[in-house]
């Protein structure tokens, strides 16, 4: 996290100012105009300047964002964006540093890469547009389609099981990891902040509708028909409760997470009390295992612990060398050792 800009700094910055003067060129309808909306809108009240600010991104539709974006940028290649954005935020820790990518992107040829940012814990914030299907590539299957997906490159189905990027990232001992949705404007802007706001690896998993190759991916729970039932907004130190009537919740069985509904017998007091703080990301993980319709599908923070940024032990290792050693000398360090002269 940056060292807040003073008040003369920020604080006549608006939506405006991080919008370019470049054609927004998404398919008409797409989700991701609502997720650009949402950053242009947070971004403002970050109290951060714009030229401390980078967006970098790999190879999707998701990755144009940085054209979108008027701020520094930088367009990378296909799954390196976290590598990318580890050496930035290592060069100049005092950058705000935010990676967009896609399932796709992230998960296929760039899953090593978003692995290892997030067990290092480099102070970057990484937004995943999980849309579960290749959109620029015209609608081939993606590693969070569900099994049995028919596209363009599985006719007969998928026979994959779906990757999860919430249990991958938890998995990975990300220190924060969040989930919302395209059309939650205000749910996603206060999901942005709070990610703002994270010393370390800010994981963000954000559903976003690909209304030409794989529209309604998520009614299910999304429509405002079933919304109120089938979503459980995640705050903490509060009860895993959900419907419109807040009526059910969730029990731990020990094991796993059981659906319950409140009365005979049971009441609130049986309902596990959300613990985003929680060191051992056991109950977050469980979390991200529920799937609507048999349970509801959980958005907000699930988990949110400190733990020193990368950059901070890198710095602090090479002050330390330094005090012991002094500032040394590259000539010096290459001449070092064994060495040979190579003569005609």
């Amino acid at each position: 996290m940056i060292k807040p800009a003073s008040p003369e700094t920020t604080s006549t910055l608006s939506k405006k100012d991080f919008a370019t003067d470049q054609e927004v060129r998404w398919c008409p309808g797409c989700g991701d105009y609502a997720i650009l909306n949402a950053v242009q809108s947070v971004f403002p009240s970050l109290g951060v300047p714009k030229e401390k600010f980078v967006m970098v991104s790999g190879i999707g539709c998701s990755s144009r964002f940085p054209y979108y974006m008027n701020t520094y940028g930088f367009h990378t290649i296909h799954g390196r964006a976290p590598a990318v954005a580890t050496g930035i935020k290592i060069a100049n820790p005092d950058l705000d540093v935010w990676v967009i990518t896609g399932d796709g992107d992230a998960l296929s040829i760039g899953g090593n890469h978003l692995i290892h940012a997030m067990r290092r814990n480099i102070g970057i914030k990484i937004l995943l547009f999980n849309n579960r299907i290749y959109g620029l590539t015209k609608g081939q299957y993606s590693p969070t389609s569900e099994e049995g997906k028919l596209t363009k490159s599985t006719p007969f189905g998928s026979l994959d099981r779906p990757l999860n990027p919430l249990s991958l990232a938890l998995g990975s001992e990300c220190t924060f990891v969040a989930r919302s949705v395209d059309v939650y404007q205000q749910h996603l802007m206060q999901t942005l902040r709070q990610a703002a706001e994270h010393k370390g690896t800010a994981f963000v998993e954000i559903f976003q509708n690909c209304n030409i190759f794989n529209d309604g991916a998520f009614d299910n729970f999304t429509e405002r028909a079933v919304r109120a039932e089938m979503n459980l907004e995640l705050e903490h130190g509060k009860p895993l409760l959900f419907g419109a009537k807040k009526d059910r919740g969730l029990r731990w069985t020990g094991q796993s997470f059981e659906v319950v509904e409140l009365g005979n017998g049971i009441t609130e007091k049986d309902i596990l009390v959300h613990n985003a703080h929680d060191p051992e990301p056991t109950f977050a993980f469980g979390l991200s295992r529920l799937t609507p319709p048999k349970a509801p599908m959980p958005i907000g923070v699930y988990r949110q612990v400190d733990a020193a940024p990368f950059e901070e032990r890198v710095w602090g290792q090479i002050r330390h060398v330094k005090s012991q050693k002094g500032d040394g000398s590259l000539e010096k360090l290459l001449s070092a050792g064994d060495t040979w002269e190579v003569k005609e």
